[in-house]
């Protein structure tokens, strides 16, 4: 699928067809696979949904959001009931460790602590995305490193040498330089693309992870 407007119609498609977003705000724009979504969506899990659905369409390479979150007025929350509501959610997710918090302003909260794993970073981010009040999620939180990695490339390779999504045939470069991973290559769909991501996150030693995959589509 490479013509631009067919592209534009399956996002838009895609878009209308998933039940997780209301698509009656949304602009579809494309550009050679390079799509970009426009207008409003009433909520931050409708904001991450509608790129999701964007990403599952053939032809797609990058997903530019420029959505806006605009509550409705009943889903409003002051900065301290949402900062309350956002650290209590923290606290009751097992696998967020303690001393990560949350602070609110109108609307926007920002994530503040450390971790071990790029992977409990991001189970912070999922335990406050669907709150109510949340228009956007600014993570600040670092990950700590109490050693340094024994062979993060060896543990990356075998990661993506396990995951179903990732072709045999791939060629993705995994470059580690301290605690940072490089990726680099091609992978045919965005999920491909978001496991291998995933895997680069999950091995120990890593504290930022570089992406610079191309997607085909």
């Amino acid at each position: 699928m490479s013509n631009t407007k067919d592209i534009r119609e399956a996002t838009e498609a895609e878009l209308s067809f998933d039940p997780l977003v209301d698509a009656t705000d949304i602009t579809v724009r494309n550009m050679n696979g390079d799509v970009a979504l426009n207008g409003t969506v009433p909520s931050y899990p409708q904001y991450l949904e509608a790129a999701a659905a964007a990403q599952r369409v053939g032809g797609v390479a990058n997903v530019r959001n420029h959505l806006e979150v605009v509550l409705p007025p009943g889903d409003y929350r002051d900065d301290a009931l949402l900062t309350t509501a956002a650290n209590n959610a923290l606290a009751a997710n097992v696998t967020v460790p303690d001393g990560v918090e949350a602070t609110a302003s109108n609307g926007n909260l920002t994530l503040t602590g450390t971790v071990g794993y790029g992977a409990r970073r991001a189970a912070a981010e999922q335990a406050v995305a669907g709150l109510v009040g949340v228009r956007n999620v600014k993570d600040e939180i670092e990950i700590w490193v109490d050693a340094d990695p024994v062979d993060v490339t060896l543990l990356v390779h075998d990661a993506l040498d396990r995951n179903a999504l990732i072709a045999d045939d791939s060629d993705v470069a995994v470059d580690t330089r301290g605690n940072t991973v490089m990726l680099t290559g091609h992978v045919a769909t965005w999920a491909e693309h978001d496991a291998v991501v995933a895997a680069a996150w999950m091995a120990s030693g890593v504290m930022d992870v570089v992406d610079e995959l191309y997607i085909t589509g």
